[in-house]
């Protein structure tokens, strides 16, 4: 059994929604990384999303592709990120960590030696959202057979007849996207995501984890009452964005953030 389900599994004996954190490897600074993720598991993060940065981040906006942009400056590569990946396996070998990019990087690399070096680093998850399961006939193999789960995005348009495959295809859980449109974008419908979720959970018995829109504890107590996992992304990005130039207060300055949003989700479950 993977990390990621081993997680889910003892997050839902204990009654709890997962709280999954979203930071781009190598923003502001390549050094604050991997301290910026054991602060957020030690502020209440149960798993951990790891951007690849590149160039034409086409589903994320402005917040998460200037920080690409200056990842990118940092010369960061896919294989600065697994090193980084590496490095936090020598402190935690527990929590779960995704890699969420898109398929160039993994492409140049190849996809063989990416499975390679990415579950010798201690990768559990990708989410490549440019690569969707129509076109993964090399890569899910490869996936699963490096123990390596691979998660897909479901959006509102998504159809049901797309929700099926999506269902037969996906490993760890399966990423609904709460909102039309890219990350930070707008704020959520919590009534439409729950409609969403029911019908996922006709096909599936994954994990729902729900991303895009969640900006707070408030958007993330409401999420987590319908979501096994709430994902949280661009509000961080933000905040690392607006300490770029004092980048040795982030670890704290992310764990409080985290902090927040996972005291509101553990009061909305107390209350389930």
């Amino acid at each position: 059994m993977s990390r990621i389900s081993q997680c889910f599994e003892k997050l839902k004996a204990d009654g709890q929604t997962a709280l999954i954190p979203y930071i781009t490897a190598g923003d502001p600074e390549p050094w604050v990384t991997v301290p910026m993720l054991h602060a957020l598991v030690d502020s209440g993060a149960n798993i951990l999303e790891l951007g690849v940065p590149f160039s034409d981040p086409m589903s994320d906006g402005p917040v998460i592709q200037k920080a690409c942009e200056r990842a990118l400056k940092n010369e960061m590569s896919l294989q600065h990120v697994l090193k980084m990946v590496a490095q936090f396996r020598e402190k935690d070998n527990e929590t779960p960590i995704i890699l969420m990019g898109y398929a160039n990087p993994l492409e140049a690399m190849g996809y063989q030696v990416f499975a390679e070096q990415a579950q010798k680093a201690g990768v559990d998850g990708v989410l490549t959202v440019d690569l969707p399961p129509e076109e993964s006939d090399i890569f899910l193999p490869l996936m699963k057979q490096h123990d390596i789960d691979t998660i897909f995005l479901v959006a509102p348009t998504t159809t049901t007849e797309r929700i099926k495959m999506i269902a037969e295809h996906a490993s760890g859980f399966i990423y609904y996207v709460s909102l039309k449109g890219v990350t930070g974008s707008a704020a959520i419908d919590a009534s439409q995501i729950g409609e969403k979720l029911d019908l996922i959970r006709q096909y599936s018995d994954l994990p729902l984890g729900v991303g895009f829109g969640i900006r707070d504890g408030r958007s993330a107590a409401s999420v987590s009452e319908m979501a096994d996992a709430v994902v949280v992304g661009s509000t961080l990005v933000n905040c690392i964005a607006e300490h770029e130039k004092t980048p040795e207060k982030l670890p704290a300055v992310v764990a409080g953030l985290v902090a927040e949003m996972r005291h509101a989700i553990n009061a909305r479950d107390m209350a389930k």
